[in-house]
This record gives structure tokens, sequence and C-alpha cells, in this order.
């Protein structure tokens, strides 16, 4: 019995081991929406913009802090090298009017201590300062939502880009197979006396050709592997997987209509919106500022004066070493008077930015809009044009079926095969040029209609 717990614990440890080597083979597979996640977490520009927020944060907390009691202690000692002289009228000793005897009062060392506070009452500066950094956190919330739209643009392109080119680099693969047969079968019927050296040589040049076509797909691969990891923020020296296929069917099926536009999504029009109701209480701000300004204050002292260094004996029955307390409170009332008109003059000069900043809206909705339009447009286009090429692409691929078979029954030429193969390598063309062309309409639509990021 202890054998067989012996032996189950073997088995049950080293199925853990196998299921965490499979997840640590399966750890550079990504999926688009898990490589869009992975940016969000690592891409350097997304981090600043998270600083930035948080930065803004600490601002406001800043700001707060203004409104709150202002403490201060303070410690100073004073050494008269030379006691400050002063002087009285001599008729007080009994000397000639006009005249001066000089004096000298203190002590040589002095020394106090003390505390002081303030508190701020009322201000209208502080309190529109309060509301201006609430709307200015939420303005690098919006930085932030629009720095993610970005990357998210950008990881999406960089992975259909390499989806396209692998997907493409199947159909070499299978033209090159095909054109490979085919031109050894040439080699072969020109031994046999069957076909003609220019036969052979045609098919040579069709095969290097492919060939060379190939090793450029590959190297595109690389490239664009590479540029997807970048815009990950992904090591480039790590190798990575794309999990996620082309399912061209699915994409044919989504067509848009103008009606499906709504622009209220885009953190460019939030960003611009947001600023907007910072330039109002900018001019609510300055209006404002013809109010009054409160604030308390108040402070409490020691003070010793010696003429000896022993400012830290402390005897209250010896004048000579006693500290002599002093303490007030306060109030200050700041009023505006009259500045000149500046004032009025600023208030003027926010009212222009403010209105200014609703034109700049009223125009980027306009624009957007037609971003839009122009997005919907340009996406149900490349359906269209994907479609069509797909179809020249199939029967491009029966052409070539029926030029081989025609060849092989001695009802056609060799110039029918070469010309139907180059054809199909236009189709292919064409059908993965107009794939890649939809897919990246695709995400321009969903950006220009405030869907990424979402």
């Amino acid at each position: 019995m202890a054998q067989i717990k012996k032996y189950t614990f073997i088995i049950v440890a080293l199925v853990m081991v196998f299921n965490l080597k499979a997840q640590e083979t399966k750890s550079n597979s990504f999926s688009l929406q898990q490589a869009i996640e992975y940016a969000l977490k690592n891409s350097p520009n997304i981090q600043n913009a998270e600083l930035d927020k948080l930065n803004a944060i600490y601002k406001k907390n800043e700001i707060f802090g203004l409104g709150l009691p202002q403490v201060n202690g303070s410690i100073d000692f004073k050494d008269y090298l030379r006691i400050p002289t002063s002087l009285l009228p001599g008729q007080m000793f009994g000397g000639a009017a006009g005249t001066y005897i000089p004096v000298k009062f203190g002590t040589k060392y002095n020394a106090t201590a003390g505390i002081s506070a303030s508190q701020l009452i009322f201000s209208s500066d502080y309190l529109f300062g309060l509301k201006a950094s609430d709307q200015f956190v939420g303005l690098y919330e919006i930085n932030l939502k629009r720095s993610k739209v970005e990357l998210i643009t950008q990881v999406s392109k960089a992975y259909y880009t390499v989806l396209v080119n692998q997907e493409k680099l199947k159909y070499f693969d299978a033209n090159l197979a095909r054109v490979e047969k085919t031109s050894n079968d040439y080699k072969a019927y020109y031994k046999e006396g069957l076909a003609e050296q220019i036969d052979v040589e045609r098919w040579e040049v069709q095969l290097n050709n492919l060939k060379n076509e190939k090793e450029k797909v590959e190297k595109l691969i690389g490239l664009s592997l590479t540029a997807l990891k970048f815009q990950m923020g992904y090591k480039l020296s790590d190798d990575i997987q794309l999990a996620d296929k082309l399912d061209a069917t699915e994409e044919q099926n989504q067509e848009m209509s103008l009606s499906a536009i709504n622009i209220k999504g885009r953190s460019d029009l939030q960003l611009l919106q947001a600023q907007q109701v910072l330039n109002e209480l900018d001019v609510k701000r300055l209006k404002y500022g013809y109010l009054p300004t409160l604030a308390a204050y108040g402070s409490f002292q020691y003070n010793a004066q010696r003429t000896t260094f022993n400012l830290l004996q402390f005897d209250n029955n010896d004048v000579n070493k006693k500290w002599f307390p002093i303490s007030l409170v306060g109030l200050t009332l700041n009023m505006n008077l009259f500045d000149g008109l500046q004032r009025h003059y600023k208030i003027e000069q926010a009212k222009m930015a403010s209105q200014k900043s609703l034109n700049n809206i009223k125009n980027l909705e306009m624009a957007f809009e037609l971003e839009a339009n122009a997005a919907i447009v340009g996406y149900n286009n490349a359906i269209t044009s994907m479609k069509i090429q797909k179809k020249n692409m199939d029967l491009a691929q029966h052409i070539v079926e029926v030029a081989n078979k025609k060849f092989q029954v001695g009802v056609g030429n060799n110039l029918d095969v070469v010309f139907a193969e180059a054809s199909l390598k236009e189709a292919q063309t064409n059908y993965y040029n107009a794939l890649f062309d939809l897919l990246m309409a695709k995400v321009d639509y969903q950006k220009a209609t405030g869907a990424l990021g979402k």
C-alpha cells in the first residue's frame, strides 16, 4: 500500500511539472487581445501617461493642502558683537535742547523660540483652484485613454500585418511545391525528348522567382514580428508566437452603415471638452477674484536676553535666567480696490480663449464625423475589394488546374500553364493586399468611431 502511495505521488508530481512546462512553452503565444493587454502593461508610453496622471493627483493634493492650517516653528539666536546704540534727547538728562546722548540698550545674547500658525478662511482663487485641480486630474485620465487607443491601434495593425504575411507564406509554399514538381517534370520530358530546352528554362525562371518572393516574405515576417514586439514592449530577442488565425469569411460579413457613427467616445474630443471646462473655470475665477481674501494667524514665542552665554539655563525667579513669553493672534483681510482695470481685461482675454475653445470643439466634431464617414466607406470598399480579389484568386487557381490537365492530356501547351501560374501569383498578391487593406481599414474604423479602448 505504501508503494502505491509512493508511485501515485510521483505521477501527480510529474503531471504538475508537465503542466508547468506546458504553460511555460505557451507563455510566448499571444492572441490579439493578449498582445494588447501585454502592451498596456509594458509599454513605456502608457507607463509615462500613468505617471502623469499620478503626478496630477499629487498636484491636486498639494493645492488642497493650501487650505489646511500652516504651522511653522522657529528658533533665533543673536550674539551682538556690538550692542545697537540709540540716541536719546539730551534735555532728558539736563542737557541743552536739540542735543542727543548715545545710549546702548539690550544684552549681548538674545534668543527667541516659538511657533506660528495661519489658516486661510476665504479665498475665491483657492476654491476655484480646487475645482480646476479635479478637472486637471480628469484631463490626464483622458490623455491616458488616448495613449491606450493609439497603442491598441499600433499593436492591432502590427499583429494583423504578421498574420497576413504568415498566411501569404502558406500560399507561396503551395505554389512553390507545385511549380517545383512541374519544373522537374519538364526536365524529365526534356531528357526523353518530349520538351524543349526553352520550356525547362521557363519553369526554372518561375521557380527562381517564387523562391525569391518566398524569401522576401520570410524576411518581412521577421521584420513585422520585431515591429509587433516593439509596440508591445516585448523583449526583441525573445521568441513570440501568434495564437490567432485569419478568418476572412468573418470579415466579409461586417459591413457598416453610416448610422453606426458615434464620435462621443473619441478621447481627442473629450480632451478638448475637458480643456473647455478649465477655460470656463478660469473666467469664473477671475470674476470672483474681486472678492476679498480672509486669513487668520497666531504666534506664541519665548524670548531670552542674557549678558552671558547661559541660554540653556531657566529660572523664573531670576530675571537674568528667565524666558519671557510673547503671544498674538490676528486677522488679515485683503481687498482689491482698484487695479487699473487689469483684472477686467484678464477676464475678457479668458472669455476669448473659452470661445476659441468652443469653436475648436465644433471644428473637431465635424472633422471626426468626416473621418468616421470616410472610415466606414473605406472599410466597406475594402470588403468589396477583398471579395472580388478572393473570387479572382479562386478563378486563377481553377485556370491553373485546367491548364495543367489539358497539357497532361496533350491538348494544351506549356505557355498556357506558365501564363496561368503567373496570373495565379498576381491574383494571390492582389488578394492578400486587399485582405491587408481590409484589416487596416477595420482598425481605422474602430478608432474613428471611438470603439477602441472600451
